[in-house]
């Protein structure tokens, strides 16, 4: 399952963006997002999901590039959950 329509809803709540408006493939600093904003919704992200996005992920720009880390650190997460 693909985090970015909860991600582009918790872009929406967080900075008034329309999800509507807002390409997925697009950086989210030239939608209006600054570099310390996304920091603090990385922040944001790491909370509501309880994982950790690594730091070597320079170039994370767009919402579809971060739905993608987190989708793939949740798989992770449910693979190493005892069963």
């Amino acid at each position: 399952m693909s985090s970015l329509k909860e991600l582009q809803d918790l872009i929406q709540e967080k900075y008034g963006l329309d999800p509507a408006t807002l390409d997925p493939h697009a950086s989210m600093r030239a939608s209006g997002v600054d570099s310390l904003a996304l920091v603090e919704f990385l922040f944001e992200v790491e909370d509501k999901y309880g994982i950790s996005i690594p730091d070597n992920n320079p170039n994370l720009d767009t919402l579809a590039e971060l739905a993608e880390i987190v989708d793939q650190l949740r798989a992770a997460q449910t693979a190493a959950a005892p069963q």
